[in-house]
C-alpha cells in the first residue's frame, strides 16, 4: 500500500508533564529506588548461590525472580533517569521498538516465573514426602529455562507486527517508556491486527499464569489449614506468604494495565500505575522476601557475621 507520508524516525517520550525542579526531585527519587532495587537484587542473588542453607528450589527461583527483577526494571529505569536529568527525550523508532519487545519479553517472564514458583510451593506443600524427586535440580533448572524461553517467544509476534507500523507524525510518546496503546495511538497504517493479536497473547500469558497460580495456592492454602499442629501451620504458611504478597502485587497492577476491551484505550493513570510496576515494585520484591523469610534472614546474618570475622 502506498503512502505520500513520510516516515518518523524519532519518538520524544513526554514522560512527566511537570516544571523542570520537580523533574530533577523526580530523578533524585527513581534514581534512588533504582539504586536500591539493584543491590537488594544482587543481594538476594549472592545469598542464594553462596549460602548452603538456601540451596533449595524456591531460593533457586528466589534468585531467578531476582536477577529479572534487575533486567526488567533495566529497560525502562536508566532511559528515564536520562531524560529526567538532561530533558532530552528523543528516542530512535528502533531504540521504541526494542524497548518494547525486552519490556514484554521480561514482564512475560515474570508471569511464567511466578507460575513455577507457585507450582513449586503446591509441591512442597501438598506432596512433602515426593517433593525432593519431583523437584530435584536438573527439573528446577528446565522450569526455570523454560519460563525464559516462554517469555521471549510468547512476545516476537506482536513485537514484529509492531516494527511493521508506519509511524508519520505527530511522535510524541505520552508517557516514560514505550508502551503498546502510546505507540499504536501515533501509527498512521490500520492497527487492528496489533490490537487482536496483543490482545490474545496478553490474555493468554497474563491470565493463564494467574489462573494456574492461584489455582496453586488455594490447594497450598488448603492444604496447609488441614495440618492439625497450629506451629505446623503457621510455619507452612510463612513459606508462601511472602510468595502471595508478591503474586498479588504483581498480578493486581498488570492485570489493570492489559486486560482491557480494547488495548489502545489509554489513560493519565497509566502513568502513575505504569511507575508502580515497573519502578516500585522490583524493590518491594527484595523487601518482601527478605523481612518475611526467615530463613533469607538467617542466611544474611550468617553473611554478615562471617563478614565481620574476616
Amino acid at each position: 500500500m502506498s503512502t505520500n507520508h513520510s516516515s518518523v524516525t524519532n519518538f520524544i517520550l513526554l514522560g512527566f508533564s511537570l516544571g523542570r525542579h520537580f523533574q530533577l526531585l523526580l530523578f533524585i527519587l527513581f534514581l534512588v529506588i533504582y539504586s536500591l532495587t539493584l543491590m537488594s537484587n544482587l543481594l538476594i542473588i549472592t545469598l542464594v548461590t553462596s549460602q548452603r542453607s538456601l540451596h533449595k528450589p524456591m531460593y533457586f527461583f528466589i534468585g531467578n525472580f531476582s536477577f529479572l527483577e534487575i533486567w526488567y526494571t533495566t529497560v525502562t529505569v536508566p532511559r528515564m533517569l536520562k531524560d529526567l536529568g538532561t530533558g532530552n527525550k528523543t528516542i530512535s523508532t528502533t531504540a521504541c521498538i526494542s524497548q518494547f519487545y525486552f519490556l514484554f519479553f521480561l514482564g512475560a517472564t515474570q508471569h511464567f516465573l511466578l507460575a513455577i514458583m507457585a507450582y513449586d510451593r503446591f509441591l512442597a506443600i501438598c506432596y512433602p514426602l515426593r517433593y525432593a524427586n519431583l523437584m530435584c535440580r536438573s527439573t528446577c533448572g528446565k522450569h526455570a529455562a523454560s519460563s525464559w524461553i516462554a517469555g521471549c517467544l510468547s512476545i516476537c509476534l506482536p513485537a514484529a507486527m509492531m516494527s511493521r507500523l508506519v509511524f508519520c507524525g505527530p511522535n510524541m510518546i505520552d508517557h516514560f517508556f514505550c508502551d503498546f496503546s502510546p505507540l499504536l495511538q501515533l501509527s498512521c497504517t490500520d492497527t487492528w491486527l496489533n490490537e487482536i493479536i496483543f490482545s490474545v497473547v496478553a490474555w493468554t500469558v497474563i491470565l493463564g499464569c494467574f489462573f494456574f497460580t492461584f489455582m496453586s495456592y488455594v490447594s497450598v492454602v488448603t492444604t496447609i489449614l488441614r495440618i492439625p499442629s497450629s506451629l505446623g501451620r503457621q510455619k507452612a504458611f510463612s513459606t508462601c506468604a511472602s510468595h502471595i504478597a508478591v503474586v498479588g502485587i504483581f498480578f493486581g497492577t498488570v492485570i489493570f494495565m492489559y486486560i482491557r476491551p480494547k488495548a489502545k484505550n489509554s489513560s493519565p493513570i497509566d502513568k502513575v500505575v505504569s511507575v508502580f510496576y515497573s519502578v516500585v515494585v522490583p524493590l518491594l520484591n527484595p523487601m518482601i522476601y527478605s523481612l518475611r523469610n526467615k530463613e533469607m534472614k538467617n542466611a544474611l546474618w550468617k553473611a554478615v557475621s562471617k563478614f565481620k570475622r574476616t
